[in-house]
């Protein structure tokens, strides 16, 4: 029973922790954004010029800090929680700062990111509802055994060869072409970073207890692997980035990197076998819910549609009388001032 209340106790700091980490960094967007945009409506760009500007500054700044406590909050949360719960609850951070540019950005959030906001919240409950418990990781000698197995070193393998064959021969050809390219790379290394987080919180956690973990080989390993795949994702996400619209980006690299993450963890940790059908597939249904989420939120961004030309759009449809007219909306001289506005503002916004 006291084991059972330990790892309960566990499980739910790991989720606070995991929840924390996506309103500090869904946060930091937002303060990061504003400091920039206030910086350049008064054309200050260094710190220095006047106190004013130095506030904007501070902002910017403010933001920075606020990600980076977010993302320790989130490194640590890997030594509490399966990583299969920890990984897919990072598609909030998108929702916070989606609902937070809508209030404090003025940038305006449709019909089909609310629904999107929705999905993620409800995939996201349903996924807390049903994680799995992987087994028990008490230590980095128990984690070490892990590593040893014959099952996770042939996918560390595989996933070392295809992203060396990714890199040096595909993606020189097709990295420009091809969006999935630099996402592969991207997703395969960082399901193996994942773990070297889960090893290192491990061993953190020895550490504050007492146990001479400075002393493991395995520690230090983590640590120089750890460095390796994170300096190779964060190169070949900019690559992806400053090439395609973030629009693609971000929903492809998010399924496929969580989608990775969840196949090395239950691999590495064993995780399905001790779950029932109903918690497995609860945990899939929540996993795909905030897939579509995530598609509603950046898909359909740019879009000019809300509950107030609904009217309109159904008003044009009936009088359409055919199925193959486009759709599109009909608005009021009004209304097409109005969103005229918003897009000077929003356009202003992107462009800078």
């Amino acid at each position: 029973m006291d084991s059972d209340a330990a790892h309960r106790s566990d499980f739910y700091t790991g989720l606070a922790l995991a929840v924390s980490s996506t309103i500090f960094i869904g946060c930091s967007f937002i303060l990061k954004k504003k400091g920039l945009l206030r910086l350049a409506k008064t054309g200050s760009t260094r710190a220095g010029q006047g106190g004013y500007a130095y506030l904007k500054e501070w902002m910017w700044w403010a933001g920075l800090i606020s990600m980076g406590i977010g993302e320790a909050a989130n490194f640590a949360a890997y030594a509490f929680a399966p990583a299969t719960l920890v990984t897919p609850l990072g598609a909030l951070s998108v929702l916070v700062s989606a609902v937070l540019s809508s209030y404090f950005l003025g940038e305006r959030l449709n019909v089909h990111g609310k629904i999107g906001c929705l999905l993620c919240i409800f995939g996201s409950t349903v996924m807390v509802l049903h994680a799995p418990q992987e087994e028990e990781v008490a230590s980095l000698s128990a984690m070490a055994e892990k590593l040893k197995d014959p099952g996770f070193i042939a996918y560390a393998v595989c996933i070392v060869v295809s992203s060396l064959i990714l890199m040096f021969l595909v993606a020189p050809r097709y990295g420009q072409k091809n969006v999935l390219v630099y996402i592969l790379i991207c997703s395969v290394i960082g399901s193996l970073s994942v773990s070297c987080v889960k090893g290192l919180g491990i061993g953190i956690k020895e550490l504050v207890a007492g146990t001479a973990v400075l002393k493991e080989p395995l520690f230090w390993a983590l640590i120089i692997f750890l460095v390796i795949c994170i300096s190779i994702q964060i190169s070949y996400l900019n690559k992806a980035l400053d090439i395609f619209n973030t629009s693609i980006v971000t929903p492809i690299y998010y399924v496929f990197f969580t989608t990775s993450v969840m196949a090395c963890s239950a691999i590495l940790f064993k995780e399905w076998l001790r779950m029932s059908i109903d918690g497995a597939t609860g945990t899939v249904s929540g996993f795909f819910t905030i897939i579509i989420g995530i598609f509603l939120l950046h898909a359909f961004k740019d879009i000019n549609f809300t509950l107030d030309s609904l009217p309109l759009y159904l008003h044009h449809g009936l009088q359409g009388g055919t199925c193959s007219q486009p759709y599109v909306a009909l608005p009021t001289e009004e209304r097409i001032i109005r969103d005229e506005s918003n897009l000077t503002k929003e356009r202003s916004m992107k462009g800078f």
